[in-house]
């Protein structure tokens, strides 16, 4: 048996992978209706930030991953002390759960990232920027944010003296705008040997900072993939990580950029579950359950994954004839998180379509005329 600290939609698939190795996944969650406590057997009823829940999860089992970085590292070092396996290890995730310590990691490594800067949201604070730094900027928290939460554009400077004047003594960073031509993520793992698996490089394309839909595998050139590969080599190994994580990158004229680290599963790698022979899912089970890790191996040509996001309250057409509409669709892999409420932007669920063609461009194409199709049924919130 294995614990997840955590009760959403990645800890549910989680559960899911669990079941196809028959290992029992409990999970810590505060509400029991959420996504991975219907799936379970057994339920922390906690919120995953409880350091008191989590040592409830450590008696069920002393082998723990976690859904999302959110948690509260000093207060479960005791835990790891006495014989809890976090995967990944705690100190490996410490410097990935802010996003100022994700940029000095990457820097003290001399691993490219945008130019950036941190600052402390306070009225009393003015900032100076750095001379060659041009209107729009982006800014960030550094820590929570998600799906465009967390995020803003700074148009003018207007814009960036009223975000500096919130009195939240919250920290933030400001970032100099990329220009770039692809985003692109990739997924990897890290056994206890230190062996380093990863799922293909995928593009990734966004609507409102919010991720819209992915393809499987990116068209980038071979340099570019070495690159990419070293550097999660680089950073797996500088962490003495094990488990899943995923790393986030803009490429274009400025070159491959390290935008976002996150030490779990991620969105980006959803396509795996039906387009690989093990999927992310798979192998933090793996990992964390100390089994023997496969490769995971893309088993087609291509996969085209995109999100289900809630629309808005008054949308005419019902959330189940949409759900049924998605079904009917010939090769349309649906995966539905099974949450309570619809709410705008809200990840509800995905959709994966399997790719036949064999060339990138035509790929695009094949991937682009089914995302059509699905967008005319669910559009993009």
């Amino acid at each position: 048996m294995i614990g997840v600290v955590g009760g959403g939609q990645l800890a549910m698939l989680l559960v899911e992978a669990g079941k196809k190795r028959d290992i029992q996944v409990v999970v810590q969650t505060a509400v029991k209706t959420d996504p991975a406590a219907k799936k379970t057997k057994e339920v922390i009823l906690h919120d995953p930030t409880d350091a008191e829940g989590t040592k409830l999860l450590a008696r069920k089992s002393s082998l723990i991953t976690f859904e999302n970085e959110w948690i509260d590292i000093p207060s479960l070092l005791s835990l790891q002390n006495n014989e809890v396996t976090f995967v990944p290890k705690l100190q490996s995730i410490l410097p990935l759960i802010n996003k100022i310590t994700q940029r000095e990691l990457l820097n003290s490594l001399d691993i490219p990232c945008p130019d950036w800067l941190p600052i402390l949201l306070d009225k009393s604070l003015d900032i100076d920027l750095p001379v060659d730094w041009r209107f729009p900027l982006m800014a960030k928290a550094a820590r929570g944010g998600y799906d465009g939460k967390g995020t803003k554009i700074i148009k003018n400077l207007k814009q960036l003296q009223e975000l500096l004047e919130v009195d939240s003594g919250e920290q933030w960073m400001l970032e100099k705008w990329v220009s770039f031509d692809k985003e692109l993520s990739i997924v990897s793992s890290r056994d206890i040997n230190g062996i380093i698996r990863s799922l293909p490089i995928v593009e990734t394309y966004q609507s409102n900072q919010v991720c819209d839909w992915v393809l499987a595998p990116a068209d980038i050139n071979h340099d570019v993939e070495i690159m990419v590969r070293n550097i999660v080599s680089s950073l797996l190994s500088e962490l003495d990580y094990v488990g899943v994580i995923a790393i986030e990158f803009f490429y274009g004229s400025e070159g491959l950029l390290v935008n976002e680290i996150a030490p779990r599963t991620h969105n980006s790698g959803h396509f795996s579950i039906d387009a690989c022979s093990s999927s992310q899912f798979d192998q933090q089970v793996c990992i964390t359950s100390g089994i023997s890790v496969p490769m995971p191996e893309m088993l087609v040509d291509g996969a085209l994954m995109a999100n289900l996001l809630g629309l808005q309250r008054n949308y005419p057409i019902s959330l189940s004839r949409r759900l049924d509409d998605l079904r009917s669709i010939p090769g349309l892999h649906v995966h539905w998180y099974e949450k309570e409420e619809e709410k705008k932007g809200r990840k509800l669920g995905h959709v994966t379509y399997l790719l036949n063609k064999k060339d990138a461009v035509s790929r695009k194409k094949e991937a682009l005329d089914i995302l059509k199709t699905i967008r005319k049924i669910w559009p993009t919130s």
